[in-house]
């Protein structure tokens, strides 16, 4: 797997503040990042495969995020993903059983996300 692929991140969260600072963060800790609004946008564009992780949010417009992670892992798309959730306790073990490499409690520290991201960029 080239660095290029490696540093890429998805980012799939409605809500456009958070998507926005979301966005910010990530570029100015050097990753290249690519933003939907809904699962289905990010599905359409196809691509999955092509990220080094997948950041996002369970409670989506349209299909939720657990739902979304299911369909790309009956797709075989094995992108390391971490969901981001006001309901972290609930989700833990739902989010494992889909392929969740970790959930984040809203709001999310910075420095949560870059941890998990640099453990899961290491691992490739």
């Amino acid at each position: 797997m080239d660095d290029a692929r490696i540093r890429v991140v998805i980012v799939v969260e409605d809500d456009e503040e958070v998507r926005v600072s979301t966005r910010a963060l990530l570029e100015a800790s050097g990753y290249a990042v690519r933003v939907f609004s809904c699962g289905e946008d990010f599905i359409a564009a196809g691509g999955a495969g092509s990220a080094g992780c997948i950041v996002l949010d369970q409670n989506l417009s349209g299909m939720s995020g657990l739902e979304l992670i299911r369909q790309l892992r009956a797709d075989g798309v094995k992108t390391p993903a971490i969901m981001v959730s006001g309901n972290g306790n609930k989700l833990v073990a739902a989010a494992s059983r889909a392929g969740i490499d970790a959930v984040l409690r809203k709001p999310i520290s910075a420095e949560a996300l870059e941890q998990w991201l640099e453990h899961i960029f290491s691992e490739v």
